[in-house]
């Protein structure tokens, strides 16, 4: 049995939980989610979400611990959401909102559109800075992700785009060899 499966999940006010055919449903205020489970089950008792093997297979113990990690981060999704910052380095380079487009000026020939997926909010408080909001774990990363590949930052100068907490180590540029024999 797992160690992280074993943990209970509380239920902040205004989050509901409900598991029909194998499908767990987490509503709250900022929205719905939904997740197929496989061999476990999700039990409510006293304000605290417990999530049960249904056997004791290998295979079940194994996503014992994972579905627990997953229903917890819907349940925290759908209560506060889960924001990724990101920033703009590079001499004139800039990102701006356009509709539902995020504009995205970075050094190449063109400016770079990126349309916002459903249930993401991107937001863009400064040139410089992008916030990306929503209410699902993974869809905020991968989008965060993707925005980063679009000029991922680079180790001689650090210009790219990069997350706001990210340490880009720095090489030493070339050096000419003028007075070295």
């Amino acid at each position: 049995m797992s160690r992280i499966g074993k943990l209970s999940i509380a239920i902040p006010a205004g989050v509901s939980l409900s598991c029909e055919n194998n499908v767990v449903t987490v509503k709250g205020p900022k929205g719905s989610l939904s997740r197929e489970v496989k061999g476990v089950e999700a039990k409510v008792e006293d304000g605290h979400i417990h999530i049960l093997p249904l056997d004791n297979s290998v295979e079940t113990g194994a996503y014992h611990g994972l579905y627990r990690a997953l229903i917890a981060g819907m349940v925290k999704g759908v209560s506060e959401g889960y924001s990724k910052a990101l920033e703009v380095k590079g001499v004139g380079w800039k990102a701006a909102k356009q509709g539902n487009k995020l504009v995205l000026n970075v050094g190449f020939s063109h400016p770079v559109e990126f349309v916002e997926p459903q249930g993401i909010k991107i937001e863009v408080p400064s040139p410089t800075d992008i916030t990306v909001n929503g209410v699902d774990k993974e869809l905020v990363g991968q989008v965060a992700a993707d925005l980063r590949a679009i000029r991922k930052p680079e180790p001689y100068h650090g210009y790219g785009i990069r997350y706001k907490d990210e340490h880009v180590e720095h090489k030493e540029g070339k050096t000419s060899g003028k007075g070295k024999k």
